[in-house]
């Protein structure tokens, strides 16, 4: 979007001419090329920018007329100024040549002040067409950005949204989001076009005084030359040769910066590039502010919602949450076909080591117990402190066989495990009773619960520190 050098496109067989004036325009501050005939012209347009077509209309072959007739034709060019050269007399080609769409003819031999003259008035008429034509189109690019960061997307989504877009809208590699106070050290770079897997990077401050300084005031700063700009003096940075830094605040409070840059070979940016970059993030920082906000109330729920769900003691699912965790699990094992076992654990006689050892050793071997369970446990199980000095053990896709080594195993561990203080470690025994889903006595999460206790009950009947199924 920056004001480049204008270019110009002479079409003409002279190649003498042609160099001619080619050497002509660029001493009066022109990038010139030249064709000598009309074969691969709109190929040449397709690829590259012209500002302004200077064509001779006696050209060899397919001539002036006809070619200016197929670039009015390309909806692409249909508005590009065409400046036609004729060895004829002006009055007799004029009216044929601006009614295809030329929009001067010159007459050769020509003065070259006054070609000079209508040269800059035909590049005048068509920056001024490229800056409304460059407006609408950010207008519009703009409303697209809009629509899409609107959405509920996450901090992190809309940051990547935001890089992605702008860095496109604007046609330069490298656009970022970096977070930091006036007069940090450092900053979180959360996003960056040029490496989208980019999330969370510190950076130090010290390298880019550009930021330091758009942070410091408040206010954009464009470095339109960044190897002979005194800000960079001392600093290594050879990749960047133009950079924007455009501020922005949530909540009120500044809290980072748009960090865009270009490097060799890009077009600099300019004062077109810093306008519409600040119309995006004026609007998008109301987007941020939303979802930050969004994020933050989702995760002050998950909190609430783990907290109502958590045992406080032990840190294990409590009784309140096992009852749709049950049922989930019954369901996927349904719809999939596979087992599920349900595994109910009591410390034998732990109302005597109360009273024997006092609550507060109580607490502690339960909080062991439930270690000791977490540590067995597969990702995919859910450990549960059921009440009092009951546990439960959901063990999904695992059947009769591999439920009986899952009791033996905990058994086993609790035997040769010391409980209370270490100092005075107190003996624990646990009875086990172990149910598995599908069967015949359990058509639910609640059966297959009370047929567990069934089990555990007959474990304890049976003389304790031991399963049953």
């Amino acid at each position: 979007m920056a004001p480049l050098t204008p270019q110009i496109l002479i079409l003409d067989d002279d190649q003498t001419f042609a160099r001619t004036l080619s050497r002509l325009l660029r001493e009066n501050g022109y990038d010139a090329a030249a064709l000598s005939n009309g074969d691969g012209l709109l190929e040449y347009l397709a690829v590259r920018p012209v500002d302004l077509l200077i064509l001779d209309l006696s050209l060899p072959g397919r001539d002036g007329f006809a070619l200016l007739e197929a670039i009015r034709r390309e909806p692409a060019h249909d508005d590009l100024p065409v400046m036609v050269l004729s060895a004829s007399p002006p009055s007799e080609i004029s009216e044929r040549a601006l009614g295809l769409g030329a929009s001067d003819v010159v007459g050769k031999p020509f003065r070259i002040r006054e070609l000079l003259a209508r040269i800059r008035t035909q590049l005048r008429a068509g920056q001024q067409l490229n800056r409304a034509r460059a407006e609408t189109r950010a207008q519009a690019l703009l409303v697209e950005i809009l629509r899409e960061v609107t959405g509920d997307l996450r901090p992190d989504q809309l940051f990547q949204v935001l890089v992605r877009r702008v860095a496109a809208g604007l046609r330069i590699p490298r656009c970022s989001i970096l977070f930091a106070r006036p007069g940090a050290e450092r900053g979180t770079v959360v996003a960056a076009s040029e490496n989208p897997m980019l999330q969370s990077l510190l950076v130090d401050l010290s390298r880019y005084p550009e930021v330091q300084r758009a942070l410091q005031s408040g206010e954009a700063l464009l470095v339109r030359e960044a190897q002979s700009d005194p800000l960079y003096e001392g600093v290594s940075n050879p990749s960047t040769t133009s950079s924007l830094v455009l501020p922005f605040s949530l909540r009120g409070e500044r809290a980072g910066v748009f960090f865009l840059r270009t490097g060799e070979g890009d077009p600099p940016l300019g004062e077109a590039d810093v306008r519409f970059a600040t119309r995006v993030i004026e609007a998008a920082a109301a987007a941020i502010e939303k979802s930050q906000e969004m994020e933050e109330a989702l995760k002050s729920e998950e909190v609430e919602r783990q907290a109502a769900e958590t045992d406080p003691l032990t840190g294990l699912v409590n009784r309140r949450a096992l009852g749709s965790r049950l049922r989930q699990e019954v369901e996927r094992a349904t719809r999939y076909g596979t087992v599920l076992t349900c595994v109910m654990i009591d410390i034998d006689h732990f109302k005597a080591i109360n009273e024997v050892h006092g609550e507060e050793a109580g607490d502690r071997i339960l909080i062991q117990f439930a270690d000791l369970l977490r540590r067995e446990q597969r990702a995919v199980d859910i450990v549960v402190r059921y009440g009092g000095e009951e546990f439960v053990v959901l063990l999904p896709e695992t059947g009769s066989s591999g439920a009986r080594l899952f009791a033996e195993r905990i058994l086993r561990r609790v035997s040769h495990s010391s409980f209370g203080d270490l100092a005075a470690p107190i003996p624990v025994g646990i009875s086990i009773g172990l149910a598995t889903f599908p069967d015949e006595r359990a058509a639910d999460g609640e059966a297959l619960l009370r047929l567990a206790d069934r089990n555990l009950l007959r474990a304890k009947s049976d003389g304790r520190n031991r399963y049953r199924d």
